[in-house]
């Protein structure tokens, strides 16, 4: 085994509702810490175009890079990890789907008892999630003028970046992390750990809300680091 250099890039996708403006406390820290990072503006109407937009972000980088996605940007990293440049992937309270799985088909089956993410019939082909339920499933720990913020700047979410399928999962060929938000109403715990294990991701659990990566940014930057320092080949 070769060892290869750590990675200092970080590239960071956004999931669904929100756009990239949520991993600022992340970003904060890791640049403290010298990593170069970009944030992706995915505009959330297809997958097929958010893993465009973000393949353009790793074409940018100049060596090894951490590709991180949280909650849909799961799905996004995905099909995006295979990039020559992507040294491990970090799964933030994200969806991780297998081949020919989308965020939809991950969603289809909840277990009894499970929390429903308070998400509104489309409207033109897009999802919204609920303004007055949107905290407490949502952004729990946030403060409240935030999550109400949070709320009332939703980007919407296109049905094509829903029901996309990932077709090769980069899982299956590079090294995976996971932070599994124990307090997590978007994507109950459970179901975190399951998705994490069948990747054979390395797991680390906070409490937290869906919001973790805006709430918790020095332990997904924990998390990140751990993933640059675990590049070998």
């Amino acid at each position: 085994m070769t060892t290869v250099p750590e990675a200092k890039n970080v590239v960071l996708v956004h999931g669904g509702f929100v756009d990239g403006s949520g991993w600022k406390g992340v970003y904060d820290v890791l640049t403290a810490d010298g990593y170069r990072v970009t944030v992706v503006q995915n505009p959330t109407l297809s997958l097929a175009g958010d893993v465009a937009t973000t393949r353009m972000a790793l074409d940018a980088q100049d060596g090894p890079t951490v590709l991180v996605g949280h909650s849909y940007g799961g799905a996004v990293i995905s099909e995006a990890g295979n990039h020559d440049n992507v040294s491990a992937l970090v799964y933030v309270a994200a969806f991780v789907p297998d081949k020919d799985e989308s965020v939809n088909t991950l969603l289809a089956d909840p277990a009894p008892g499970a929390p429903v993410p308070p998400i509104l019939p489309p409207q033109d082909g897009f999802l919204f999630l609920d303004r007055e339920r949107f905290a407490a499933s949502f952004a729990g720990d946030l403060p409240e003028e935030e999550a109400r913020f949070l709320a009332a700047s939703q980007v919407p979410w296109g049905l094509d970046a829903l029901g996309g399928a990932v077709t090769r999962p980069a899982w299956r060929s590079r090294p995976s992390f996971y932070l599994v938000a124990t307090d997590d109403r978007m994507i109950p715990p459970p179901v975190q750990r399951t998705m994490a294990e069948r990747a054979g991701a390395t797991v680390t659990e906070t409490g937290g809300s869906h919001a973790v990566y805006v709430s918790k940014p020095a332990e997904v930057a924990a998390l990140v680091k751990q993933a640059a320092a675990a590049n070998t080949a």
